[in-house]
């Protein structure tokens, strides 16, 4: 029991706390500098948008890609069987391509897009997502470097008000990312803002989104997965941590198969520093309800064998209290939400599986 206690104590502190500064402190004694292109990338870029009844914002998307600052840009937007107006908006708002899909999810769309696309890089965005103006000129510059085969940029969200609501976590996982790709490549990206080299495009399972999917593949395929801070989105937040957990929870339904089915746990092909990134930022972080739980079971086990046990405990229960307790705390109540859904998203995978489509999160559009 104690050697259950203190493994799974230290493995949460060092997924949810440690790792962070040591990435730091590893960047600052190597010297690693972000991706540093020698020239500008120039070429055709196509900015793919799949959309499935989107047709509240799908107008205003078109139009915010077309005022992107670059010369040579294609927009396509891939409608994944959509049952309202998504079609007839994007064309009436000026998509160059306007592709009338049968439903086989996000991934598929992307899939015949990128097969219809003439660009040499092909870019990804959210149909809820604005870009800056020049979001798509900052994406591209990474591919400078022929080692890079895939970038995503930065991701801000906000409330109706239009105010910043990122948070401690969004924040934290920014500097995570841009650690990451400083010293080796990035281990997640986001639907907000991505590009990849038209040769470096693989097509994955139609449930495994290319947030999580594609970094690694990049990695063990040669390429580096990269981060660009400059390049920059905002998208409407999730109004609720009630509504965030049910985001999560999804997410994570699709996510858990590019874990165990999909290679990212697999990690031959990885190098040694990846691979410990991996292990620290992906795989301990989606098993940390379990190593909770562990700990929870350990500590009751132990709760009369010293004053340390006594101390885990009084401190799980106020995280719990905090959380769920007549005086919540935003904090407390978000982690353990959140860190719940990760465990409830495998469950949905197992017992039920995981549909390729999924409707918009409530209260982003």
């Amino acid at each position: 029991m104690r050697a259950l206690f203190w493994t799974s104590a230290a493995l949460i502190a060092w997924t949810q706390a440690l790792y962070a500064p040591a990435l730091a402190l590893l960047r600052r004694l190597k010297g690693s500098p972000p991706v540093a292109p020698q020239g500008e990338f120039g070429g055709a870029v196509s900015l793919i948008v799949a959309a499935y009844n989107e047709q509240a914002v799908i107008a205003g998307k078109v139009r915010n890609a077309l005022a992107l600052d670059w010369p040579d840009l294609e927009v396509i937007v891939a409608v994944d069987g959509a049952s309202d107006a998504t079609a007839q908006l994007a064309r009436e708002a000026g998509a160059h391509q306007v592709l009338e899909l049968t439903r086989g999810g996000k991934i598929r769309a992307q899939d015949a897009a990128v097969r219809a696309a003439r660009g040499e890089i092909v870019a990804f965005s959210d149909a809820n997502a604005l870009l800056a103006p020049d979001a798509l000129r900052e994406l591209v510059k990474p591919f400078a470097d022929p080692r890079v085969g895939y970038v995503c940029g930065q991701v801000t969200f906000v409330n109706e008000a239009g105010t910043n609501q990122e948070g401690l976590y969004w924040r934290y996982e920014m500097f995570l990312r841009e650690q990451e790709s400083a010293l080796a490549s990035v281990t997640g990206a986001n639907g907000a803002l991505s590009a990849v080299r038209r040769e470096a495009y693989v097509e994955v399972d139609p449930i495994m989104g290319h947030d999580l999917s594609f970094p690694f593949r990049m990695v063990k395929n040669g390429w580096r997965a990269v981060y660009q801070p400059s390049a920059r989105a905002r998208e409407k937040m999730v109004p609720s941590i009630e509504g965030e957990w049910r985001r999560k929870r999804r997410m994570m339904s699709h996510g858990w198969p590019i874990v165990i089915k999909g290679g990212l746990a697999d990690l031959r092909g990885y190098p040694p520093l990846y691979a410990l990134m991996i292990v620290s930022h992906r795989l301990l972080r989606y098993g940390t309800p379990f190593l909770h739980v562990t700990l929870a079971l350990a500590t009751l086990a132990l709760l009369r064998r010293g004053r340390v046990y006594a101390l885990a405990g009084a401190a799980q229960a106020a995280l719990l209290a905090g959380a769920f307790g007549p005086r919540r705390v935003l904090v407390a109540r978000y982690y353990v939400l959140t860190t719940a859904a990760l465990a409830a998203g495998l469950y949905d995978w197992l017992r039920h599986g995981t549909p390729a489509g999924w409707d918009a999160p409530e209260g982003t559009r």
